[in-house]
C-alpha cells in the first residue's frame, strides 16, 4: 500500500481529484474487458443489461464493506489492490470503507453527451465519499471521456440549474492510457462527454463511504506542526516564500469569479481543518476574518 502524501491531500482538497495514469498492470485490464464481449447487432440497452444479467460485474447491496465487495480473484478486486489505489483509498476514506454503488458506464459512438452535474446535491455533510473512476483501455479525446471541473467539489449547486451548462471554464476530459484510475470527491461537477470514435468507451464507478473520522489518514511524515503563518492577501511582497502546502490549497481555478471564488478558498479551508483536525488552521485570515465575533474575546 502506498498512502498518499501531504501535499497530494492538499491538492485532493482544493481541486476534488487525484490522477493516477495506468497504474494497474495491462493483465489487469485485459481480464477485465474480456467480460465485455458485445454480441452481433446487440443495442447498447441489450448490451448493458446483458453485462447485468452475466455479472461482468457484480450487484453488491449498499453498505457492504469495500474489502467484502468482490472475489478476490476478480479483476476488480486486483484494481483495488493496485498498492497506488489502495493507498489512495485508506487515505481518503480509511480501510473500513463501505460500498455506496457502483455502476458500469458504457458509451457508445454516436451518443449524446451527459448533461454537467453534481452527484450530492443533497449532501452537505464536511465528511466526504469519493468515487473511484476506473479506465480499463485507453481513452482518447474523440471518446468522450468524463470531463470535469476541477474545485467545483465544495460549491453545492442545483444539478437542474448545472445542467444547463456544457462548457465552464477550466474543464477537463479524461485522455488517458489503459489501467488509469481518478479519485473525485463526491460534489465534483461533471458528466460525460459525447462518444465521436469507433469504440465503446467502459468506465467503472465505485462510490464508497467512510466509517470513520477522515482525519490524518494520509502518510503525514511531511506535514509540518504548524501552518498558521498568516500573509496579507493584497499589499504583499511578490517574493515572499509560500509554503507549498499553502499554494496548493490557495491555487485559484479560472472558473473563480472575482470576489464569490473567495468562498471557494473559505470552504477549502474547512476542508483541511476537517482533514487535520486543526479547527484553528487559517490561511491568510480568510476564515478568521468571518469568524471573529469580538463579544467573544476573552
Amino acid at each position: 500500500m502506498k498512502k498518499l502524501t501531504t501535499l497530494q491531500m492538499a491538492d485532493f482538497a482544493a481541486t476534488g481529484l487525484l490522477r493516477f495514469e495506468a497504474v494497474v498492470p495491462d493483465a489487469v485490464n485485459q481480464h477485465f474487458m474480456q467480460a465485455m464481449s458485445e454480441l452481433p447487432d446487440e443495442s447498447p440497452r441489450d448490451h448493458s443489461q446483458r453485462l447485468m444479467r452475466e455479472r461482468a460485474v457484480p450487484e453488491v447491496a449498499p453498505g457492504t464493506p469495500l474489502a467484502q465487495a468482490y472475489d478476490a480473484d476478480s479483476a476488480i478486486n486486483r484494481v483495488l489492490q493496485v498498492p497506488e489505489v489502495a493507498g489512495a483509498i485508506a487515505s481518503l476514506v480509511g480501510q473500513s470503507a463501505v460500498v455506496d454503488h457502483h455502476y458500469l458506464h458504457i458509451t457508445f459512438p454516436g451518443g449524446r453527451a451527459q448533461d454537467t452535474h453534481q452527484d450530492s446535491t443533497i449532501d452537505l455533510r464536511r465528511a466526504f465519499d469519493v468515487q473511484m473512476f476506473y479506465f480499463p483501455h485507453a481513452v482518447t479525446l474523440d471518446m468522450g471521456g468524463t470531463r470535469f471541473v476541477p474545485g467545483t467539489h465544495l460549491r453545492i449547486v442545483s444539478e437542474m440549474s448545472l445542467g444547463r451548462y456544457q462548457n465552464i471554464l477550466g474543464q477537463q476530459s479524461v485522455v488517458c492510457p489503459a489501467g488509469s484510475v481518478f479519485f473525485f470527491h463526491h460534489g465534483i461537477w461533471h458528466g460525460a462527454g459525447a462518444n465521436k470514435g469507433h469504440d465503446k468507451r467502459y468506465v467503472l464507478k465505485i462510490r464508497m463511504c467512510p466509517r470513520e473520522p477522515q482525519v490524518r489518514l494520509w502518510d503525514t511524515s511531511d506535514l509540518p506542526e504548524s501552518m498558521n503563518e498568516q500573509q496579507p492577501i493584497f499589499w504583499k511582497n511578490p517574493d515572499a516564500p509560500r509554503h507549498p502546502i499553502h499554494q496548493r490549497l490557495m491555487a485559484t481555478q479560472p472558473w473563480f469569479e472575482h470576489d464569490t471564488g473567495r468562498l471557494e478558498m473559505i470552504n477549502r479551508i474547512h476542508l483541511w481543518r476537517y482533514l487535520t483536525g486543526d479547527e484553528s488552521f487559517d490561511m491568510d485570515y480568510w476564515a478568521t476574518r468571518v469568524e471573529n465575533d469580538p463579544a467573544r474575546v476573552s
